[in-house]
């Protein structure tokens, strides 16, 4: 379990991620996963921590990160798994309330079809469903599902979720070159976007390290495509893919914060020199950190990025 950040958000500024889920637990394996396949494909709710205790370390986080000066525009649950897969998902959203910053969930949408998880979701201030495909075999081939999702039941889910929820509801949709960005799969994801009606579609690409090596994405001339078609039905759509920029937060502890950080968010390298520069630290940090095999260096994009390994088992 880990409360990280805070760390810059396309969608959402400065946000302070809660790490709710043990390492790549999941109901889908998506093939663009940034922290890589899941370890375990699971479409059954448990309690995985105390939610006192992320009440607890989220509130001290955002207490260290106010002592350094750093602003937080949203508490984000954004595991490297599917939030609500957490049982106690509900409670921890109410028990962080109090800090008076917004909330966020960012979720598949894969469990929207439970009443449960449906109702629980309802205090956030903001919740982002991923909606990859609206074709079934398109969506098996992105997200890889448990076995056990029923496709229909997943989209009729998330309509009833965007129907109830009274808070702002985004989508994103990400665009994978030879998967889902053709003329069709944008006509069926714009027609069943545009139904939702969502404060904002995004349309982004992979720009981290994805979890399969021959996922690449979209290029210009088709999001241009996939922009024009859902411009045409949704009411309000965005590109998301630039990079995010290099407000990292500094929190105290630099190798925590790193470490907290790459965990579920990989960084490019300029930000890392950024941020060790915030710290007053220098390279010798990253070189003890690769060293004692804690995190690991990849190219992706003609970019460095710097993330934290991964292994079964591993608390984060």
């Amino acid at each position: 379990m880990k409360i990280f950040g805070p760390v810059p958000s396309r969608r959402l500024g400065q946000s302070l991620g809660i790490n709710n889920i043990p390492p790549k637990i999941c109901s889908y394996s998506c093939v663009y996963c940034q922290v890589g396949k899941s370890l375990k494909i699971s479409v059954d709710r448990t309690a995985y921590y105390s939610p006192e205790k992320i009440i607890q370390l989220t509130r001290n986080k955002v207490y260290k990160a106010k002592e350094y000066g750093e602003h937080i525009d949203y508490l984000t649950f954004v595991p490297d798994g599917e939030p609500t897969l957490d049982i106690n998902l509900g409670l921890e959203i109410k028990g962080i309330k109090p800090l008076g910053i917004k909330t966020a969930v960012i979720t598949n949408g894969s469990l929207l079809w439970r009443p449960d998880v449906r109702k629980e979701l309802q205090p956030a201030d903001l919740v982002s469903v991923k909606i990859d495909a609206a074709d079934e075999f398109i969506w098996k081939k992105i997200n890889h599902p448990h076995k056990n999702l029923l496709f229909n039941e997943v989209l009729n889910g998330i309509k009833q979720f965007a129907k109830a929820y009274k808070g702002q509801l985004i989508t994103e949709t990400m665009l994978v070159k030879g998967i889902n960005d053709n003329i069709v799969s944008f006509q069926n994801l714009a027609s069943y976007i545009a139904e939702i009606d969502p404060h904002i579609a995004y349309l982004s690409v992979p720009i981290r390290p994805p979890a399969f090596d021959h996922v690449e994405p979209a290029d210009e001339e088709k999001l241009n495509e996939a922009f024009q078609v859902f411009n045409n039905q949704v009411s309000r759509v965005e590109l998301l893919i630039g990079y995010e920029g290099n407000a990292f937060a500094f929190t105290g502890d630099i190798e925590e914060d790193i470490l907290s950080i790459t965990a579920v968010h990989p960084m490019r390298e300029d930000a890392v020199d950024k941020l060790l520069l915030k710290a007053r630290a220098n390279q010798k940090v990253i070189d003890k950190l690769i060293n004692e095999g804690k995190i690991t260096k990849t190219i992706y994009g003609n970019n460095r990025f710097y993330i934290r390994k991964l292994r079964k088992g591993t608390e984060i």
